[in-house]
């Protein structure tokens, strides 16, 4: 996916009350933004760095600027902060054929509803073909050198992802968990037992009873984000 207009670069004052933060621009002006990320976003909310904004037009908006990225040091690259993001880059995957255990299947529909009162990320059928539910997570933990985890934050909905999940697997369907990693420095994906250690036990049972685990990389840059390879998931 490519951003409609261009960003606008800032630098990051502090982020609070999860879905605000407060950034100057380069006029020197301090401006308040939404932060569309409900995790603890460890590591990629440091005060000075150096982040990029999109810009509404929507005048009913309260806050016309979204924070984006947080552009990294040593020319590492990007953390995506916009966690909305991430269904969006795997839909345009999924269209393009690139997520190549499902590519053969051409009808993909968004938020189906599914288990107790959920919807899930994405639907995907085909003629002859088991039925598909994918949801997608996106990952920004950086815990060390190529290591990333998920989640940042204890997440009773991911715990309910994954019992709902496995529940299509024993109905017949194909179900299918997404990790899409939003930080550059991530080449390998784990679970965050430490923090969530009931979601880590869940996702090893799934794994166990058939449910598909996958982890992608993401091209980052301030003109787009684009699905990249896919990425090791190490599990003990």
């Amino acid at each position: 996916m490519n951003y409609e207009k261009a960003l606008v670069p800032a630098v990051l004052l502090q982020r609070y009350k999860r879905f605000l933060a407060d950034v100057r621009l380069e006029d020197g002006s301090e401006i308040t933004v939404h932060c569309a990320n409900t995790g603890a976003m460890t590591g990629c909310a440091v005060a000075g760095s150096k982040v990029w904004l999109s810009k509404s037009d929507n005048k009913k908006r309260k806050y016309s600027y979204s924070w984006e990225l947080v552009e990294l040091g040593d020319q590492v690259g990007f953390i995506c902060v916009n966690t909305a993001r991430a269904n969006q880059i795997v839909e345009s995957g999924l269209k393009k054929g690139l997520i190549t255990p499902v590519s053969q299947y051409k009808t993909i529909k968004r938020e189906v509803k599914y288990g107790e009162a959920s919807r899930v990320d994405f639907f995907l059928t085909q003629e002859g073909l088991a039925d598909v539910y994918l949801e997608v997570k996106s990952v920004t933990l950086h815990v060390n050198n190529n290591l990333g985890a998920f989640p940042d934050a204890v997440t009773l909905r991911g715990q309910k992802h994954l019992s709902e999940l496995l529940s299509m697997k024993k109905a017949g369907a194909r179900a299918i968990l997404v990790f899409c990693v939003l930080h550059s420095a991530i080449k390998e994906v784990t679970v965050a037992d430490e923090i969530d250690k009931k979601y880590g036990e869940l996702l090893r049972e799934v794994i166990e009873q058939g449910v598909e685990v996958y982890c992608y990389g993401v091209r980052m840059s301030v003109s787009g984000l684009h699905l990249d390879k896919l990425l090791p998931l190490q599990l003990n």
